[in-house]
């Protein structure tokens, strides 16, 4: 899917209906603009249901000030008009309330986004506009002036949480990052103290790279292409059930000896076709194609390791909640979480970028999951499904034990249920 070639309207249409879908705002909040080439504003309409918003619904404010459309421009209008014209780089403005991030405004708190490399890195340091009428002249100015510090991220207090960007995807990308972040601290606070990363821990993401050789694949074997199409549709699971993001969390299938299939860089998990995974062929990549940041630690964990097919690094939120409070994280929660997940070990942060044989040693198919601080879950398993679980029990035995912790002290099974488990499935 080429979302740049779509319409403005469409692109509105589309990205309202993921926030909305997602719980992220509700039937009459949050707006979204683009402002076009010729310089066109197009905006979402005023108390319209976010719900069952269509193409035909978007209001367009020409370059000089005429109304086009069935419905007015947003209520917000003046403050996404206030953004455009002191931020000229900005072709997009997305404003919505989802809890975690209406939370952090309502206690007057910004997110950290330092608790993880990747949040970092897409939102970069939250600005604070303070609090003004809604749809007035003056919480237009304020954002605005916040934004023009070079902020692309803005909470607004006791409101909610606007972003911008280049395009509107990349507003929603730093949208959806920041209240992952968000929600990641809100857990995290129930288990203990949160850990930021320091300035030398997240430049070690900003100097990893990916640089392969390219080769042209002369052929795509049948089961290369029937794997395609299986790694997207978990993909797509995945992203439905929050537990990676649109550019957060690698997935990856061996198709042979020295061969396998990765998730691109930079590309929307939502939408991932098959022609988008990249083959790696003998230390390759498939020519035109730029892979995950990741792809030399996944070739390290196949080579090392015969009977395992995939691998996901994931950031499911309850998971991640542990990763930056340094709780330990026991999966001996009821018999199916142990089962499926086994003991996990903790790898300090650096390791996934500065020791793949340590990230490769620590894994076996005894220990197939392992956490690594600040940073991700990393899965693996004979096939994509047997992952896949293991990513699914994980993050909802995470949950399980955070919400346990409010009712009391938390009581795992015992060392002598865990060896009556290992004796009864021989594990």
């Amino acid at each position: 899917m080429n979302f740049k070639l779509m319409h403005p309207r469409d692109q509105i249409v589309m990205i309202m209906e993921r926030i909305y879908r997602y719980g992220r705002t509700t039937t009459s909040g949050g707006n979204l603009s683009i402002v076009d080439e010729s310089g066109d504003l197009w905006i979402t309409p005023a108390g319209f249901d976010k719900g069952s918003i269509t193409a035909r619904d978007i209001v367009c404010v020409r370059k000089n000030g005429d109304i086009e459309g069935i419905h007015k421009p947003s209520s917000e209008y003046p403050f996404h008009l206030a953004v455009h014209q002191r931020r000229p780089d900005v072709r997009a403005v997305l404003h919505a309330h989802p809890a975690a991030l209406v939370a952090c405004s309502i206690a007057h708190k910004l997110p950290d986004t330092r608790l993880m490399p990747q949040v970092e890195y897409i939102c970069g340091k939250a600005g604070y506009a303070p609090y003004a009428l809604p749809g007035s002249e003056k919480l237009g100015a304020n954002i605005a002036d916040v934004f023009a510090e070079g902020h692309n991220t803005v909470m607004l207090e006791n409101h909610g949480i606007v972003t911008v960007g280049e395009t509107l995807f990349e507003a929603f990308q730093r949208f959806e990052t920041l209240d992952f972040c968000a929600r990641i601290d809100l857990k995290a606070r129930r288990l203990g103290e949160v850990s930021p990363l320091t300035e030398a821990q997240l430049g070690l993401l900003r100097k990893s790279r990916n640089l392969l050789p390219e080769f042209e694949p002369p052929t795509h074997s049948s089961d290369e292409k029937a794997l395609r199409k299986q790694m997207c549709a978990m993909i797509h699971r995945a992203y439905d059930h929050r537990l990676i993001t649109s550019m957060g969390g690698t997935f990856s299938a061996r198709v042979g000896e020295d061969e396998f299939l990765v998730t691109p860089n930079g590309l929307d998990r939502k939408y991932l076709e098959e022609g988008d995974l990249i083959l790696i062929r003998n230390g390759e990549r498939e020519a035109g194609k730029t892979p995950s940041r990741s792809v030399w630690m996944h070739r390290k964990i196949y080579q090392t390791h015969s009977g395992i097919n995939t691998i996901v690094i994931a950031h499911p939120v309850n998971v991640m909640a542990f990763a930056v409070s340094g709780t330990p994280f026991d999966a001996r929660t009821i018999p199916e979480s142990y089962y499926v997940l086994r003991d996990i070990p903790v790898l300090a942060y650096g390791t996934q970028f500065m020791d793949t044989d340590a990230v490769a040693g620590t894994l076996s198919e005894k220990t197939p999951v392992i956490l690594v601080e600040n940073d991700c879950l990393i899965v693996t398993g004979g096939d994509l499904l047997q992952a896949f679980d293991r990513l699914e029990v994980a993050d909802f035995s995470a949950n399980a034990l955070i919400q346990a912790g409010v009712l009391g002290d938390v009581k795992p099974i015992t060392e002598e249920q865990v060896a009556e488990l290992h004796e009864a499935f021989k594990f």
